[in-house]
């Protein structure tokens, strides 16, 4: 499915130039100034992402410094507009500044910048090659003279790079080398889960330089409800129970709900000796998309496109350091293994269990995190319809409210059996403090 649709546009987007190649006037503005091009590379960068197998904890990297790229590129194109990220994001110090406003096309310059990031900060070089062939074509057929596209690449190309080497200087690196999580036979202490009973994701993920956070223990959560599985009219037993019942009994609806944002990024399948994965996008992706969504929707401009997929990877970035720090901390058992152990063997929760402990739910916080993003951009009652999922054969979904999506995110964790819904609710309320703290942070428009 992946090649498919991504190579399904890059035949759509050739066919619709060949129609016009005939055409000698410069109609290249007018065409860079379509929205849907960005949104296309995002859509690309997705599929680049899945098909490597980043954790979702990885890929809200990606996104975050491929979108600051792009806006640090398209801002320059709109000075009186817009404010640079520079000295509001933690050791943003400087940016390439354009020598030549004049021959180059900042919304081309912001999709290449995009792509050059987001192939380079955690992925091969090349990822993105046949998207920025054909956007390079598109220019050339809309009459976009040589000397204006090479003047736009080396723009974004400098900007690209300012953004690579700050990047570099986030702990990423080095975290790769760091002592992996310490399992132990503590009750209640997170242990890998069937099938794949992979190794914990990113236990040092904390150290992860934050863009606007002071840091990762910044919002503190309160701590989780104590491990005692001997009193069975205690809380810990109750959620335990509360999970074991809702999975055993869902209705449609339900399955649907915790379908749509499952949102695995590599789900394991094994039959017998034979094992093989199905692949969606992460949730970082997921809310990339629900932006694309959203801004065509309202109808945004190139750059109010640019402008609002930054704030809300940025937002992302971030909440993601806030939850991996709360989740290694505590370190607790995920439901499945609870069961298995205390009560039933055989159960197994609706949708696979990821590698990583259970408080706080990571997608919960994230959600709710964006949603104070997007409520702030496009206002408490946008309607929206949620197609993200359609190419994974998963039925679109309606929310009032970008607020209204990520309480569904709560009961959908909690219906896969994947997340006491306890967790689900406090990681709801830590979400919103840090979006609303990222919201208040950044200072875009000028």
């Amino acid at each position: 499915m992946m090649p498919t649709i991504k190579y399904k546009y890059v035949i759509l987007l050739f066919s619709i130039s060949i129609l016009s190649c005939q055409q000698k006037t410069d109609n290249s503005n007018q065409i860079f100034a379509n929205p849907a091009l960005y949104n296309q590379a995002v859509f690309d960068l997705n599929w680049v992402v899945m098909g490597n197998n980043f954790s979702p904890i990885v890929a809200s990297r990606n996104y975050a410094y491929a979108s600051i790229a792009a806006y640090e590129a398209m801002i320059q194109g709109y000075p009186n507009t817009y404010q640079s990220l520079v000295g509001q994001l933690h050791q943003l110090n400087r940016m390439y500044r354009c020598p030549d406003t004049s021959k180059v096309n900042f919304n081309l310059a912001a999709i290449w910048a995009f792509c050059n990031v987001g192939e380079s900060v955690t992925f091969p070089q090349g990822s993105m090659g046949v998207f920025k062939d054909s956007i390079l074509k598109l220019a050339q057929i809309k009459g976009m003279q040589d000397f204006k596209i090479k003047a736009t690449t080396q723009f974004a190309d400098s900007v690209s790079a300012y953004i690579i080497a700050w990047s570099r200087l986030d702990n990423y690196a080095q975290t790769r080398t760091m002592e992996k999580y310490n399992i132990n036979s503590t009750a209640g202490r997170w242990v890998p889960t069937p099938p794949g009973y992979f190794e914990a994701a990113e236990p040092n993920w904390k150290l992860i330089r934050p863009f606007t956070l002071d840091s990762a223990q910044q919002f503190k959560a309160p701590p989780p409800i104590s491990f005692d599985m001997k009193n069975k009219k205690g809380a810990f037993y109750k959620q335990v129970m509360d999970i074991k019942n809702i999975t055993e009994h869902l209705t449609e609806e339900q399955k649907h709900i915790a379908d749509f944002w499952d949102d695995n990024p590599f789900k394991l399948n094994v039959i017998g000796h034979i094992m093989f994965a199905n692949k969606k996008f992460s949730p970082p992706g997921h809310w990339m998309n629900i932006v694309g969504i959203a801004s065509t929707k309202a109808h945004f401009s190139f750059d109010e496109t640019v402008m609002v997929y930054a704030s809300a990877s940025i937002t992302m970035f971030d909440a993601f350091i806030h939850t991996w720090d709360v989740k290694y901390k505590y370190s607790t058992a995920r439901p499945e293994t609870i069961i298995n152990k205390y009560i039933d063997p055989s159960w197994r929760p609706y949708l696979q269990t990821p590698p990583f402990p259970e408080y706080t739910c990571g997608h919960s916080t994230i959600s709710a995190a964006i949603a104070e993003t997007l409520t702030h951009v496009f206002g408490d009652h946008f309607n929206f319809t949620d197609s993200s999922e359609v190419p994974f054969g998963i039925k679109p979904r309606q929310f009032k409210s970008f607020r209204d999506a990520a309480l569904e995110n709560n009961l959908a964790r909690f219906y896969g059996g994947i997340h006491f819904h306890p967790s689900c609710l406090i990681s709801t309320d830590m979400g919103s403090k840090v979006g609303q703290f990222v919201t208040s942070r950044l200072k875009l428009k000028k």
